[in-house]
């Protein structure tokens, strides 16, 4: 059987699939491995762990004869560079994106180059350290010259297993383009500051997405791809199922709006509200607004269950009950204060559940406080696009009473939930395939749901 195989590498699962040419899996294989530290005893991924795991991998399935391998590619997390040598050897450990910079060189930097807000929205990057990849580059060059002085080439981590298996070191357009602080959206090129520190020798040239290399091995002959950041991977099925332009909420820890049809450049405004923009895999821009609702979400509903004495999961069993929702709506205020998402309005200076007789009432407030900002979120994504669909996966796919309350906010729009825990996987398999799938893709592969919910 001809299968596409593709390595999707998360922070802590690391998966091996094959994919038949319809894009059904027919293979898998999970592991894990324990973090170790890097020279100031932070912890990151075990690199040459990882790597080991993927040759051996595609070794075994090539020599069990069962699969014939056609076309292998990469969906990684991003924010993450291996750097290597004029040998091919990688010089660091695989630095973690949370990982603190050291306060004097981000000051370094913004003296030289401007502020953080002229920085952000020249790049459409919103401040966020190590996770700007940009910074990692600068933070390496002062702070670690030494080896800085050694770099032949800085890959981003889909490219460096690409190059694992090419020996070619390539850049490409999503690892650049996600809030890496290093692309100059209005120049459609690097940033002024990326040649001024002359990082632009350490990088590969910059190819589209679904750039291929043919590989023979062993007269193998392999169509391997050059990677994708997870983020983007795991839009393409949409972007290839669905021709009309649509909203993807793609919710869990983080909930993330996804315009790919809105290039407007961002406001300050947009910033200030965790706004940022991807790059397509062709180059383009796309517009992206964040909300860190799961994380807010499971913070609240412990207190919800440490108040109103219920174990924790309780939360689960919740339904959506009309007499409640009618009972908060017409006399709606905010009660929640909370912690970890960035508030544009007044809120309360602490959370009050006295106003509520039971963990089920309390519960609706905390969904119709948190749709709101879910709302505010989505709006910002859309922008001054027409879209016709606003699809929902991920965690909150599965809450009803989120679901009800944002279709019935959006009743313009056809509202779709969808559940698939092969997005990125699926989505670097299609990179780098000619064959585009059906119309029923979506409804087949993602258990695709309609929604015209009324509160």
């Amino acid at each position: 059987m001809k299968v596409n195989a593709i390595f999707d590498i998360g922070k802590t699962n690391k998966k091996f699939f094959l994919f038949d040419s319809s894009y059904q899996e027919v293979f898998k294989s999970y592991t894990s491995f324990e973090e170790v530290r890097d020279e100031d005893g932070f912890p990151c991924d075990d690199l040459q762990a990882i790597e080991s795991w993927a040759i051996d991998s595609l070794n075994r399935i090539s020599q069990e004869g069962k699969f014939e391998v056609r076309t292998l590619n990469f969906s990684t997390y991003g924010a993450s560079w291996v750097h290597i040598d004029k040998n091919g050897q990688p010089l660091t450990p695989l630095y973690n994106y949370l990982k603190p910079i050291p306060e004097e060189i981000l000051a370094s930097f913004y003296a030289k180059y401007g502020d953080e807000l002229t920085i952000a929205k020249e790049t459409s990057s919103a401040p966020l350290g190590m996770l700007n990849s940009g910074l990692q580059l600068y933070w390496l060059k002062y702070a670690r010259p030494e080896i800085f002085a050694q770099i032949r080439w800085s890959l981003h981590f889909p490219q460096y297993l690409s190059y694992l298996f090419t020996s070619i070191p390539l850049s490409e357009f999503t690892s650049i383009g996600c809030h890496t602080f290093l692309w100059d959206y209005a120049k459609n090129d690097y940033h002024s500051w990326v040649y001024a520190e002359e990082l632009d020798r350490i990088l590969p040239p910059v190819v589209n997405t679904q750039t291929s290399i043919n590989v023979t091995d062993g007269g193998k002959k392999y169509k391997i791809g050059v990677g994708i950041h997870d983020s983007s991977a795991a839009l393409l099925p949409y972007l290839q199922a669905q021709r009309k332009p649509f909203l993807l909420v793609s919710t869990g820890t983080w909930s993330i709006s996804i315009n790919p049809f809105n290039q407007e450049p961002l406001s300050d405004e947009d910033l200030r509200q965790d706004c940022l923009s991807f790059l397509s895999m062709e180059g383009k821009g796309i517009k992206v607004s964040r909300l860190f609702l799961g994380y807010e979400y499971s913070l609240q509903v412990k207190k919800l269950c440490e108040y109103f004495a219920k174990e924790s999961g309780y939360h689960k069993y919740v339904k959506f009950t009309p007499d409640i929702y009618a009972k908060l709506n017409q006399a709606y205020a905010h009660h929640f204060h909370f912690e970890s998402i960035k508030i544009n309005r007044e809120q309360p200076s602490a959370t009050s559940l006295a106003p509520f007789q039971t963990f089920e009432e309390a519960y609706h407030q905390l969904m119709m406080e948190l749709v709101e900002l879910q709302i505010q979120s989505c709006e910002r994504a859309i922008g001054n696009t027409h879209i016709s669909k606003l699809f929902i996966d991920g965690g909150f796919a599965d809450n009803e009473i989120y679901v009800r309350l944002l279709t019935n906010h959006f009743q313009d729009l056809k509202i779709r939930t969808t559940k698939s825990p092969l997005g990125s996987a699926l989505g670097a398999a299609m990179a780098i395939s000619i064959k585009e799938p059906d119309k029923h893709f979506l409804r087949q592969n993602y258990q695709l749901k309609k929604h015209k919910y009324r509160v």
